[in-house]
């Protein structure tokens, strides 16, 4: 068979998953490998989809962070997304910077949206918004921030005497 009959499907394969959304090499790698194609094969049409810029793991690091962000997640839980899916730390970096004080409001209007504005009312409601929070991705300076009342107290929460 010649070579480029052997490359169609795994192309067809990936240029399919492409079409659907963004995907880093590593993700095509791991379903193309699921697929069963030949390795060889893989890295050939990989190479060629990153060399004809069908596939950029610049581009879906860009999209992948906007649409996380634009699910109300903070940047920790982001940036652990991006390494599960083969993102180096540094491209990571480039389009994550988790300085952005936007990320201040973010964590606010995810805490006001479950929460309310309403203050907590006792320490173990306290407690419960900071585990929230944390688990969708703030820091706890951004926490703190925000269960304080934006008052800009960087004190960690585990050490807050209430």
């Amino acid at each position: 068979m010649d070579t480029a009959d052997e490359l169609k499907p795994v192309r067809e394969a990936a240029l399919g998953m492409l079409a659907r959304r963004e995907h880093s090499a590593f993700e095509l790698k791991q379903k193309l490998s699921a697929k069963g194609f030949a390795r060889e094969a893989q890295a050939r049409v990989l190479a060629w989809l990153t060399e004809t810029g069908l596939q950029s793991d610049e581009r879906f690091t860009e999209v992948f962070v906007r649409s996380r962000r634009g699910r109300g997640l903070g940047p920790q839980r982001i940036a652990q997304e991006l390494r599960e899916r083969g993102i180096a730390e540094e491209l990571a970096a480039a389009y994550l910077d988790r300085n952005d004080p936007d990320w201040q409001d973010a964590c606010r209007e995810v805490a006001e949206a479950k929460f309310g504005r309403r203050p907590p009312k006792d320490y173990r409601e306290k407690g419960q918004r900071a585990r929230f929070l944390h688990y969708r991705g703030f820091s706890p300076s951004q926490i703190n921030r925000v269960l304080r009342g934006g008052s800009g107290d960087d004190e960690d929460f585990a050490s807050a005497d209430e």
